[in-house]
């Protein structure tokens, strides 16, 4: 019981890796780009809407379902470190910066985004 305890404790304390990712097209270059606190959590997430045809982005959908799964590439853009103080829980503001700055540097590539 104690163990039960302790590993769910250890799952509390765990820190998921939190940055900005970006479903890209292969065959536009088109892309959408997504600022979340899991990054793992909110790709599998995406994919998983994508696959079952729930996407809240209805362009980014049409076209994953015309083009397939295999003309698209999601990869994280950057990681964002957890701050040294402990106590900090809200990285919404540090996210938010995060995301205009790669909107603004891709935009700067010439890569359009899928309309909201």
């Amino acid at each position: 019981m104690d163990r039960k305890k302790e590993l769910k404790e250890q799952y509390r304390q765990m820190k998921p890796d939190m940055g900005i990712f970006s479903v890209r097209s292969k065959a536009n270059d088109k892309c959408f780009i997504e600022a979340t606190r899991n990054l793992k959590g909110k790709i599998n997430s995406t994919r998983f809407q994508l696959e079952m045809g729930a996407h809240p982005n209805k362009e980014l959908q049409k076209e994953w379902k015309e083009l397939g799964e295999g003309n698209f590439i999601i990869e994280i853009l950057e990681n964002l470190e957890y701050d040294k103080d402990e106590a900090k829980t809200d990285y919404t503001e540090e996210l938010s910066l995060l995301r205009l700055v790669w909107e603004e540097k891709l935009s700067g590539q010439n890569v359009e985004f899928y309309k909201k």
